[in-house]
């Protein structure tokens, strides 16, 4: 909130109307022994003026630059009303819905935003939102290996994120949970179906299909699901929730459709923040919805007929005791799902596919202008949605550096995720960028490239 308004004469009068002395009272119950004491490391009190001061310099040494990174993190345009409105009171401070007599507010927005996010990504039911889109994955291996119960194998493309197979290595590994890599073709940056014939023969609980994969490349995802259902295996979808706004949605994929959705929902009206919170996103088909772990939200009728909203289809097991919940990831980033529930809402289903159109274009606007310099290659030829991966005539992190030097992000270096690939990085523009900003960097590249 902008400011406490309390002041000495409004705390003296509120805790007299409570028969209390001073603020220590309501503590009393607090056996001595157990309290801390004055907090050494805290620093001294400071002024508003100073405070505001202190902040603002410390969130200029993230200086100010022009963005090209993606992976997995994006910068788009956030309209103002988002966070104005997610920012009010009422948003702002509420947290648990399980007294649903007290929370309707509350709950109709996450009902909103279920109903939203199982439209973008055409399945039957979402979840209220997990902690973010690496977990959510994790998740949804979980489900896997819960519904398919013969199996505890998971295979997994090497297009994923890498941190997020690394995070669901970490969450499985002791579940006795394996998670089989896929290699990705060098020529078109995909997960050929017929890489998958050297696993015909053996028995998985899931197959993961990532829609764009981590180099920004299109799978060939109708082929991949039927795979996996024809092995009697779940396929589960890490789709980037923007480009769904064009992309069809998993429900869709193949005959049958996608059995669970995943993803990151940080590219819905959350700020890159110099890191976080962001939120991860679940849907899943009806046939598993017992599995899904997180809050779901239910639209009822109370004794007289008036609609209303409700925690639904879950034990409170599942928040309270571990031993019994589904999953320990049981919470959900409320305070990111309202600003998405309010982004969605105000851009609609034509600003989001503007948005997204908006991406492309100047994706390939931009790799068309790069490959125009001089030792710049693109390296795979598959479909991409707004990134790219391209490969450099001299040491990556040199040439970021030097781009760095001149207020220019100019993409993440995979040398430590994909050595294989040599000289590459990553590059996105979003809808953010203007024909100005992809001349400044072309300029900038090609000077760092014959420094």
């Amino acid at each position: 909130m902008p400011f406490i308004p309390h002041t000495e004469e409004d705390i003296q009068a509120m805790l007299a109307s409570i028969g209390a002395k001073t603020i220590d009272d309501l503590f009393d119950e607090i056996p001595p022994a157990l309290k801390g004491g004055s907090l050494k490391q805290v620093p001294p009190a400071l002024s508003e003026m100073e405070i505001s001061r202190l902040m603002l310099e410390r969130a200029e040494t993230d200086g100010r630059y022009l963005n090209f990174i993606g992976a997995g993190a994006y910068e788009h345009h956030i309209p103002a009303a988002v966070w104005q409105i997610t920012t009010r009171g009422e948003f702002y401070s509420s947290y648990t819905p399980y007294q649903a007599e007290a929370s309707q507010g509350t709950l109709q927005l996450l009902y909103e935003y279920q109903t939203m996010m199982a439209s973008l990504t055409g399945m039957d039911v979402s979840n209220a939102s997990m902690y973010d889109g690496a977990s959510a994955l994790a998740e949804a291996a979980l489900m896997a290996v819960r519904s398919h119960k013969s199996s505890r194998r998971i295979l997994m493309p090497a297009t994923v994120h890498p941190i997020y197979r690394s995070v669901v290595r970490a969450i499985v590994k002791n579940q006795g949970i394996d998670v089989v890599e896929i290699p990705y073709c060098r020529e078109s940056g995909q997960t050929l179906p017929e890489s998958l014939d050297a696993f015909d023969k053996e028995e998985f609980a899931a197959l993961v299909i990532p829609q764009p994969n981590f180099f920004g490349v299109l799978e060939q995802v109708d082929a991949l699901t039927d795979w996996a259902h024809h092995k009697n295996a779940l396929a589960i979808g890490v789709v980037n929730p923007m480009a769904l706004a064009l992309l069809n949605p998993p429900g869709e994929w193949g005959a049958k459709g996608a059995d669970v959705a995943v993803g990151e929902g940080q590219p819905l009206g959350i700020p890159l923040s110099s890191g976080g919170p962001y939120f991860g996103f679940m849907a899943c088909k009806q046939a598993l919805v017992r599995q899904m772990p997180g809050r779901i939200i239910g639209r009822t009728t109370d004794q007289d007929g008036k609609p209303g909203f409700v925690l639904t289809l879950q034990a409170r097991e599942q928040h309270i005791r571990r031993s019994k919940a589904t999953s320990n990831i049981c919470t959900n980033q409320g305070l990111m799902v309202t600003a998405a529930t309010i982004y969605m809402a105000l851009t609609g289903p034509e600003g989001l596919r503007r948005i997204a159109s908006q991406s492309h274009a100047n994706t390939l606007t931009l790799l068309e202008k790069l490959e125009g310099l001089k030792g710049v290659k693109r390296i795979f030829n598959g479909s991409v949605f707004h990134e790219m991966v391209i490969s450099l005539p001299g040491p990556a992190g040199d040439i970021l550096r030097t781009l760095k030097s001149q207020q220019i992000l100019g993409g993440l270096n995979l040398e430590d995720y994909y050595p294989e690939l040599g000289s590459a990085i990553l590059v996105c523009a979003t809808e953010t960028k203007t024909p100005a900003d992809l001349e400044n960097y072309v300029g900038y590249l090609g000077q760092a490239i014959t420094a």
